[in-house]
């Protein structure tokens, strides 16, 4: 396949993906505005979220401060954001365009689709509509999307550069849900989530659709412990870190080529230590700690990735050890 097709399909099943976790991650955040706490607290929750995904300094050079409504406008329809969910879904329709002789018709008209209508949305008609149900529809579209294309691609490379795309977006944004709400939610020094909120804890399942999930595996008080090993180490948890990386590695080696066997090395080698890990080492390392390393891990499969199979955009640093 030319790095060129690749290179869109790839990126179209990234933002797309982005997209989804972005609606989540803002959802998870209203949600919690919407519970009785301070304004401080609030203006902790919103700030903490601007850090994580990057932008704080770009939000501060449009917004003189933080609040729902500035937060929502910046990462939902500003333009200059690039990682705006009208950025995210305007980009997926383009590399999809870009390649709709590779793409199934099925496939582009849902892409095509999600961004005409989301090109119709204002922050006036969102708020009419009701916030909450404009996040449902951005990860309704994001379902359809992934829906489609494994109902109607062929099960040949194109769609492997799909889904390695869709998994690794879904495991950096995992990672920072888990990141910026288990620092919010627990308390300094504490473990077991007794002081912690039920329903905020709650709230954070919810917006990764893993609330059900979480009752079904462990039939007993949401715990931040249990939460984060659901979100990390179950790989039968579609959404956790360990069902992403396995996703990764699998799809890698269907698609390897003779430049891609470190990459290869280095996606399994977070597999099996995902497979074989233990929250109890990893809450003992410190969580933020572990989820900043597997940041930076999966920032630099994604570099190999682009380097190795797809139009590379910046010179691969020297080897070093994963």
């Amino acid at each position: 396949m030319l790095s060129r097709t690749a290179d869109h399909l790839y990126w179209m099943a990234r933002y797309m993906e982005r997209a989804e976790n972005i609606a989540r991650i803002l959802e998870v955040n209203y949600r919690m505005s919407l519970m009785p706490q301070s304004e401080v607290q609030v203006e902790q929750a919103w700030g903490a979220t601007l850090r994580i995904m990057g932008i704080e300094n770009a939000f501060h050079e449009r917004y003189a401060e933080i609040g729902a409504d500035a937060v929502l406008d910046f990462m939902i329809f500003s333009p200059d954001n690039p990682n705006s969910i009208r950025n995210c879904l305007r980009l997926a329709r383009e590399n999809a365009h870009a390649v709709r002789g590779t793409v199934t018709s099925e496939l582009w008209e849902t892409t095509n689709g999600t961004w005409l209508k989301m090109r119709d949305f204002t922050p006036e008609k969102m708020n009419d509509q009701g916030v909450s149900n404009f996040f449902e529809w951005v990860k309704f579209r994001s379902h359809l999307s992934r829906g489609v294309t494994i109902g109607t691609m062929l099960q040949d490379e194109a769609l492997r550069f799909i889904r390695i795309g869709t998994f690794l977006e879904r495991a950096d944004n995992t990672l920072r849900i888990i990141d910026v709400k288990y620092q919010l939610l627990l308390p300094a020094g504490e473990v077991e989530g007794g002081a912690a909120d039920y329903y905020q804890w709650s709230a954070l399942l919810r917006s990764v659709s893993a609330y059900e999930v979480y009752r079904k595996v462990y039939h007993d008080l949401i715990t931040p412990e249990r939460v984060a090993e659901l979100m990390l180490l179950r790989v039968d948890m579609p959404r956790s870190l360990a069902r992403c990386m396995k996703e990764v590695f699998n799809n890698l080696r269907v698609v390897s080529n003779d430049l891609s066997a470190e990459t290869e090395r280095r996606a399994g080698l977070m597999e099996a230590t995902l497979r074989f890990g233990r929250i109890d080492d990893i809450v003992k390392e410190g969580l933020h700690n572990y989820v900043l390393q597997a940041l930076a891990r999966i920032d630099d499969l994604g570099n190999r990735i682009a380097n190795d199979f797809l139009v590379p955009v910046m010179p691969l640093e020297d080897e070093q050890a994963a």
